[in-house]
């Protein structure tokens, strides 16, 4: 459970942190405030533990004085469908047709879910406002997020293209406009244990790697991405696998984890593959070689290319990931500082290439914490 505290008045950033491992061994909280880190141990069992520790930590460090100092509580959703597409204040019909969502992102929107309603318990005062990974991907047109099967099941079950990350995307999008202005042709690479790919026209979202689920697209740290879809009914027949098994098998045991054998962590397979590991090798090359596709694939759809974007986890962090990529892509007139891109520079094209290439770390915490703030100011004033 990720978390930023902001004041409403000035915009300063007055907290950050993380739960880990919650429910499971050893589980931690992470948080950074008055210029300090401190990491401490924790016994929390579930979210709902999560939020009361971190209520109560907030008053102990002395970052708010009272619970009542909370005003707003922004929730990251990943799934609003067709319906939500723009921040939403939470109310019982919201928190319902997002619990209707769950069967389209089961991992994602009960834990979702869960987070809004105990934040709710600990902060009855508190606005809740749901922001929704799913509603900047609103503006693709028909054929990027129709799938080629009876158009009947897109009726019946909707069954589509929805794409996800789209609040890191849309911050993307914002800090490149106000810093560098706004591009007619850019794509982000949104890489980390889950990863997507936006390809964006005039800063809207144009087609996006992340499909039905979060599943879709590029290959991540357990899950698959695109695969040949017979491959499901393939490994049920041989495997005699159930339906949860499948589940299991793509989203959990694939990806990173699934070629390297022993890690979906990329700073781990990347110092394998350094010693010589094979499979961290072949698992290197096959990530790098997804990007390259989609990203290429992507150009041809915009018809060209103004800005490369790489953000989250791997993208901020990984320069060999964003070295492979843009090697191959120097026919385009693309080129990188080799050093700028160690250092891990914002801009890390070279004076001569003819399309900027950006290292930007994402904020969707900031994003959230915005929204929140305009929902609060369009409250009425009470006389």
């Amino acid at each position: 459970m990720k978390f930023q505290i902001y004041d409403l008045e000035t915009s300063k950033l007055l907290a950050k942190g993380i739960f880990e491992r919650i429910g499971i061994d050893h589980p931690t909280l992470t948080i950074s405030c008055q210029g300090k880190k401190v990491e401490q141990s924790s016994i929390i069992a579930n979210h709902h533990e999560a939020v009361q520790e971190l209520m109560q930590t907030l008053l102990d460090r002395g970052i708010i004085l009272d619970l009542l100092e909370i005003v707003g509580v922004g929730h990251r959703v990943a799934h609003g469908g067709t319906i939500f597409t723009k921040p939403t204040v939470v109310t019982e019909l919201v928190e319902a047709k997002i619990e209707e969502l769950a069967e389209l992102a089961p991992l994602h929107n009960p834990i979702n879910l869960l987070g809004i309603r105990a934040f709710k318990s600990y902060l009855p005062q508190a606005l809740e406002v749901a922001v929704f990974d799913t509603a900047f991907h609103q503006t693709m047109e028909e054929a990027y997020y129709t799938y080629p099967i009876p158009y009947e099941y897109r009726e019946k079950y909707g069954i589509r293209r929805y794409g996800f990350h789209g609040i890191s995307h849309q911050y993307i999008s914002d800090y490149v406009t106000e810093h560098y202005g706004l591009p007619e042709k850019m794509i982000c690479a949104h890489l980390g244990n889950g990863s997507s790919i936006c390809a964006m026209k005039n800063g809207l979202s144009y087609t996006t790697s992340m499909g039905f689920t979060p599943t879709a697209g590029l290959m991540m740290g357990t899950r698959c991405g695109d695969i040949d879809p017979m491959i499901v009914s393939f490994l049920e027949k041989h495997e005699n696998f159930s339906g949860n098994q499948i589940d299991q098998v793509i989203n959990q045991k694939s990806g990173l984890r699934g070629i390297s054998g022993f890690s979906s962590d990329m700073r781990d397979i990347e110092l394998a593959a350094t010693q010589g590991n094979s499979r961290a090798e072949l698992a290197l090359d096959i990530f790098a070689n997804r990007v390259i596709e989609l990203v290429g694939s992507y150009i041809s759809s915009l018809n060209g290319l103004d800005v490369l974007v790489f953000t989250a986890g791997i993208g901020e962090h990984s320069a060999t990931i964003r070295k492979k990529v843009c090697q191959r892509l120097t026919f385009l007139g693309l080129d990188i500082d080799d050093k700028k891109n160690q250092d891990h520079a914002e801009e890390i094209s070279s004076s001569n290439s003819k399309i900027k290439v950006l290292v930007i770390p994402t904020n969707e915490e900031w994003l959230i914490a915005q929204a929140v703030k305009e929902k609060l100011e369009q409250l009425p004033v009470l006389a």
